[in-house]
């Protein structure tokens, strides 16, 4: 949606898909139908536990609800690149200690500001901070465009625009902001061997492969031409940056031709008006026939040889850079051997 990694849609996102449908269709229902919520409610104050793990996975406002969606859904790329085990392993890890850091921030804000934090966001909004973590230390920022020749957009500003909003939607986000990066960057950082102490089991990742994964799957789309994408993160960023240059040097490339057609440089001689293109001739060319001249033929012998040898050594450096030996010849004898003159030549045709 925002980064142009990987392709488009759900494809190779089960997780992300799941919780896109479930927790936003939770949402819909509570907000849609008020009378679930009075028996939500009654229920969950029944078990302390199942209070705590709905208001911290539900959304109640339509509006966190749909920017979390958003971040949810650009920040499936770490699923497809690291596999959905350790995707959900983030998720969980962050979601337990999150739980944690939130419980210290506030008491840290009572004793500091003798203010009482007295409720937060409900949803899975900590989680969601949490991968902006590896978002801004592992996916590479591309140049997009400028605004103004001063402020530039990259492939990564509206997804920190979306953060933004995410974060400015009620007054204790921040709480749960910080709490959520907190989390993150201890996690990713693997900081007292956590993600070795909280994570998925294979056992689990078993079962979702066979019960879950086959319900939230997603077909490859058909209307987009394949991306490469690498096994790490190197070789990504690696492609990335390739694809980049190639299309900054295209670019450079036209550009080059634009000017070369409608100001001839300064100092090159305007070949086209004295023979045609080179591509065009020695092709159909007939072989011509030696006109011996009997008269010159010893005087002139030992400068021919000469032309021709360093012709030859020319020649050979000109096919070297990758052009047709044809071509080579052509221009050489031209510009009377002079490799400078013959490569401008070549390059502007």
């Amino acid at each position: 949606m925002f980064t142009t990694t990987g392709s488009r849609g759900l494809y190779k996102a089960p997780l992300s898909k799941g919780l896109l449908l479930v927790l936003n269709g939770l949402t819909v229902m509570l907000t849609l139908l008020p009378q679930c919520v009075c028996v939500c409610v009654c229920f969950v104050c029944v078990l302390q536990v199942w209070r705590l793990i709905c208001g911290r996975l539900v959304c109640l406002d339509v509006k966190d609800s749909f920017c979390s969606s958003l971040l949810i859904y650009n920040f499936r790329i770490f699923e497809r690149r690291f596999g959905t085990r350790k995707f959900a392993s983030f998720l969980l890890g962050t979601w337990c200690l999150s739980a944690l850091v939130d419980l210290l921030l506030a008491q840290a804000v009572l004793y500091l500001f003798d203010y009482e934090v007295e409720e937060v966001s409900a949803g899975l909004l900590a989680p969601v901070f949490a991968l902006f973590v590896p978002f801004y230390l592992s996916v590479p920022r591309m140049p997009v465009t400028q605004v103004l020749g001063l402020i530039h957009i990259t492939n990564k500003s509206l997804v920190y625009i979306v953060g933004l909003q995410l974060l400015t939607s009620s007054p204790f986000m921040w709480l749960l902001a910080l709490s959520g990066l907190i989390s993150g960057g201890l996690y990713h950082s693997n900081v007292l061997w956590l993600q070795k102490i909280v994570f998925v089991p294979a056992w689990v990742s078993r079962i979702g492969r066979f019960v879950l994964e086959p319900i939230f799957s997603s077909s490859q789309p058909s209307d987009e031409t394949p991306l490469g994408m690498g096994a790490t993160l190197d070789i990504q960023r690696q492609q990335r940056m390739d694809l980049l240059d190639q299309q900054l040097l295209l670019a450079q490339y036209n550009e080059a031709r634009r000017n070369t057609s409608h100001q001839p440089q300064a100092g090159l001689l305007q070949w086209t008006r004295l023979f045609p293109s080179l591509r065009h001739r020695g092709q159909n060319r007939p072989p011509t026939q030696p006109h011996p001249q009997a008269q010159t033929h010893q005087s002139t012998q030992s400068p021919l040889l000469e032309n021709s040898a360093v012709a030859e050594e020319q020649v050979a450096r000109l096919v070297e850079m990758g052009f047709s030996r044809i071509d080579a010849l052509e221009a050489l004898r031209a510009s009377n051997n002079d490799i400078n003159l013959a490569t401008n030549f070549l390059l502007q045709h």
